[in-house]
């Protein structure tokens, strides 16, 4: 009995080991080194660039990676590598390789060139069915070369920047699309499909068609109302913050040059509340080297300049890091003391407290939240609180 007893594990773990999900390499894994495995296996190389908070990660991770059915359908053709883009590692490379979305899965040759990509949870059949027609040169590195080579004929420029939407490649894409609309500053929002190509692709706060319609935004919202174009402007100004930060593996530092030439841009555009944007690019500074002496500084200057003025959301976000226990215990009582100012203007009636926060609806004004964080800066639980 013992003896068959062994036996049917030794099947039952031979069938559990030959029925195996994804096989991603160890965490660590870096596209080098899985290029280097790929050459030598003759394989592609799938890259899942995930963050730790992203629920369809997440989900992918727990219901479609382990299937056999992707398993069987992957791990003959790649070498599969999982990179948190928050991580050390992955945030310069999701800056090199543009990824803003999570999750997003890229198919790689052996040599680490991109082949295609594609975003978002799924099934197992919808994601091997992505995984297979991304996995197929789309032409892609040819039309790049073209690029390189200083085509600028218009049909090519269209066609390429299909490309690059379809892949997700938002920098190259909005790089082409300023090709498109060189010397259409004053033009393009007479025409749909050049205005559609203005708001989906333009990325740059240089760019000659953006600094045109920051300086002449009546002319765009003619077209499409001027909060969408008040929208747009703010927008690109608040992405535009990462790009002055160089990120590498072993540290975050300011590039000084492109802050001083984004804070003369700001100040030629005569941008209302232009401050916010060099406070924010500070204040992500110092929360990424974890210096929340300077963190706490910046956020008290941006408080204290008369021409902004931050929400209560905004508020409860930059309370985050004072949760952690190796914040300095003074640095955590100021912005504790900020908070509670809040609250009392709140309850004052010199401010109102929020209940919606664009389309969402809060399940409580931003008064009774703040609460809870001055609460939790005290060490009482939620269910402490309640009570009380």
């Amino acid at each position: 009995m013992k003896k068959l007893t062994l036996i049917m594990m030794m099947v039952l773990t031979a069938g559990a080991v030959m029925a195996q999900g994804l096989a991603f390499e160890p965490d660590g894994t870096t596209l080098e080194q899985a290029s280097a495995k790929a050459k030598a296996e003759n394989k592609l190389i799938f890259l899942d660039a995930f963050t730790t908070w992203c629920g369809p990660c997440k989900m992918m991770a727990r219901t479609v990676f382990p299937q056999e059915q992707v398993g069987a359908a992957m791990n003959p053709k790649f070498v599969s590598v999982k990179i948190d883009m928050e991580s050390p590692y992955g945030a310069p490379l999701a800056k090199k390789l543009q990824v803003t979305a999570y999750p997003t899965f890229i198919i790689f040759n052996a040599d680490a060139q991109e082949i295609g990509r594609f975003m978002g949870g799924s099934s197992a059949e919808e994601f091997l069915k992505k995984v297979e027609e991304k996995s197929k040169d789309n032409a892609s590195a040819a039309l790049q070369a073209r690029w390189k080579a200083g085509d600028r004929d218009p049909q090519f420029l269209f066609e390429y920047l299909r490309s690059l939407s379809a892949t997700y490649k938002l920098q190259e894409a909005g790089e082409v699309a300023e090709a498109i609309l060189d010397g259409k500053e004053d033009t393009f929002a007479a025409d749909s499909t050049l205005r559609a190509i203005f708001m989906r692709n333009i990325q740059s706060p240089f760019a000659k068609s953006f600094v045109y319609t920051a300086k002449n935004p009546d002319v765009l919202a003619a077209y499409i109302g001027r909060n969408n174009v008040d929208a747009k402007i703010a927008s690109v100004f608040t992405n535009y913050q990462r790009d002055v930060l160089v990120e590498t593996e072993e540290s975050v530092t300011l590039n000084q040059e492109a802050y001083d030439r984004f804070a003369a841009l700001l100040k030629e555009l005569n941008v209302e509340g232009g401050n916010q944007y060099l406070y924010g690019i500070q204040i992500t500074l110092a929360e990424k080297q974890k210096n929340w002496k300077d963190y706490l500084k910046y956020i008290q200057a941006y408080l204290a300049d008369p021409s902004l003025d931050a929400g209560d959301m905004q508020l409860a976000r930059w309370a985050r890091p004072f949760s952690s226990p190796t914040v300095d215990a003074q640095l955590k009582a100021t912005y504790k003391t900020i908070l509670l100012q809040r609250i009392e203007d709140i309850k004052a009636g010199k401010r109102q407290a929020q209940r919606q926060v664009g389309n969402m609806r809060l399940s409580r004004p931003t008064d009774e939240l703040l609460q809870m964080i001055v609460n939790a800066f005290d060490g009482k639980m939620p269910n402490q609180q309640k009570k009380e």
